[in-house]
């Protein structure tokens, strides 16, 4: 997943008008590219993948290229961002043998090596608390979750992962919330990921033979999987490109970034007339 940055001013909202961002707003179905697409309740919002680019650039956020989408409730400070990793297929054959302890010390091990990098650019260490929600795999949704509880100057972060399998590679998802609102946001969530749906053809019991397979398992998907040397780096390795480049990252400000999403949403759906609403 991105980086998350935080920059609130005003020109961030200006720029996202400027754009002509559109706002799909429950009920209605919203499109996942063309891998998947998921429900939207009343009461939500989302934004497309091109404008969720748009959003974290205007807010000074670095971006993967890959977003799908972010979705929220236009009342409370969360937000869920969508991106579709296509590695290919990801054999469940270890999913008897996630040894959470030995995933959350490979973890800890890579944030050491991480925190290097984070000190050498200025930003405090981050200290790895434990798990919130050990990895935990539903054989027949073909949904892989976890939770790991950190700590960043002071400060608490969560970061509330969910991996969807599909045929030719996995939709990663992120809930962003602040650690005391995850009991109570939860449920919600999980309702909605309930009504995420791959296309035709894209999902996981439509494998066939000859697709791609990924090279790892479900255990490299907890620790970043090949793209950010899961081996060796573990969970919060992809802070280490953006630190390479100068990034100046506020990584215990997640809550924050979803605040300024909603006060994005609030200004657009006040003001603008591009807004389009689901059928």
């Amino acid at each position: 997943m991105c980086g998350l940055a935080l920059a609130t001013s005003p020109l961030g909202a200006q720029s996202a008008r400027s754009n002509k961002l559109d706002i799909l707003t429950g009920p209605a179905t919203a499109k996942l590219g063309a891998v998947a697409q998921i429900a939207l309740p009343a009461g939500f919002s989302f934004v497309d993948g091109k404008a969720t680019r748009a959003l974290m650039k205007a807010s000074g956020e670095p971006t993967s290229g890959r977003e799908l989408g972010l979705l929220m409730p236009t009342n409370e400070p969360w937000s869920v961002i969508f991106e579709f990793s296509d590695v290919g297929y990801v054999k469940d054959n270890d999913k008897n043998q996630l040894d959470a302890d030995k995933l959350l010390q490979a973890i800890k091990t890579g944030t050491e090596a991480a925190n290097k990098e984070r000190e050498r650019a200025g930003n405090p260490p981050l200290i790895i608390v434990g798990w919130e929600q050990p990895p935990k795999y539903d054989e027949t949704t073909h949904n892989l979750e976890w939770a790991i509880l950190a700590t960043s100057d002071g400060r608490p972060l969560l970061n509330y992962n969910t991996r969807l399998l599909g045929r030719k590679g996995v939709m990663e998802v992120v809930l962003i919330c602040a650690p005391d609102q995850l009991p109570t946001t939860l449920p919600t969530f999980r309702n909605l990921l309930a009504a995420h749906k791959f296309q035709s053809g894209e999902s996981y019991a439509e494998y066939r033979s000859g697709d791609k397979v990924a090279k790892y398992g479900l255990a490299a998907l907890v620790l970043g999987g090949t793209a950010v040397g899961a081996a060796k780096l573990g969970l919060f390795a992809w802070l280490l490109p953006f630190l390479k480049k100068a990034w100046f990252l506020v990584v215990a400000a997640l809550v924050a970034v979803a605040n300024f999403f909603k006060k994005m949403f609030r200004r657009l759906t006040g003001r603008d007339e591009e807004i389009r609403r689901g059928d």
